[in-house]
């Protein structure tokens, strides 16, 4: 069941308002990393699992995105109604407004449609709450982007509550993960990976493209700095393998008779 109070999650004052700001904020309500695509997935997702705690927290995580949705809605309202005669018209220069008039609608800033391929869900726990993770920051850079285009204070503050609770919900599902044992380790699942699961090719080379890190160290790694020739010992020895002749069978039976 789902209801709906006329109280916003975070005040929405816009006192400077620009009809051309307000369509770079639709990013956030019909794109691919908006608010819908985030409710609808985290909705999805919850039910995939049979845990009942992270079932719980998409479900609440999910119907918060709703009313983030609510506020850019608002947002996207503010920057077109209350905008002077002037203002409009330089609204009205974009073929998005002209065409279907101000407030919100459900396109990304350049006049995509929204896509139902962006909800991001997979059937698996672990696999769609690190998903989430990426989600989140991708919709952490963009408020951050949005933050940076405005000067109209009163926007500021309410994309910077929604950004905010991207890093929150970022936590929430780090925690999450941990509990499945999901956030250290890199498997999941029932595959059985092959002998090359710890092996770290150096496929760009030159100058500054050696780097060594934790990501391609010993322990956790066995750096392979010429992948080429790793790869024709690696085939030599396949195909040693497969030419190699079978040992003779010695009938014992047979042998021990004589």
């Amino acid at each position: 069941m789902f209801l709906h109070k006329s109280i916003l999650v975070h005040d929405v004052r816009v006192q400077n308002p620009d009809p051309v700001f307000a369509e770079k904020l639709l990013e956030q309500y019909g794109g691919a990393t908006g608010e819908l695509t985030a409710a609808l997935t985290y909705l999805t997702q919850s039910y995939h699992t049979e845990n009942a705690g992270i079932r719980d927290m998409l479900q609440d995580i999910g119907t918060e995105e709703l009313g983030h949705l609510e506020v850019i809605a608002l947002l996207v309202e503010q920057h077109t109604n209350k905008a002077s005669a002037n203002l409009r018209d330089k609204a009205y220069q974009s073929t998005l407004f002209a065409i279907r008039g101000p407030g919100p609608h459900l396109v990304d800033s350049k006049g995509l449609t929204w896509d139902a391929r962006y909800v991001n869900e997979g059937g698996h726990t672990v696999r769609d709450l690190r998903a989430n993770i990426a989600a989140e920051a991708g919709a952490l850079n963009t408020y951050e982007q949005l933050i940076a285009m405005t000067t109209d204070d009163g926007t500021r503050e309410a994309l910077r509550h929604l950004a905010t609770r991207e890093v929150s919900h970022t936590h929430m599902f780090m925690e999450a993960l941990k509990t499945l044992n999901g956030l250290d380790q890199p498997m999941f699942g029932d595959l059985k990976p092959d002998d090359t699961v710890n092996l770290y090719f150096n496929m760009s080379s030159g100058p500054g493209a050696d780097e060594r890190g934790p990501w391609n160290r010993e322990p956790a790694f066995q750096y392979i700095a010429d992948p080429l020739q790793h790869e024709m010992q690696t085939s030599k020895g396949r195909a040693g393998n497969e030419m190699a002749p079978a040992e003779p069978h010695l009938d014992r039976s047979r042998a021990s008779s004589r």
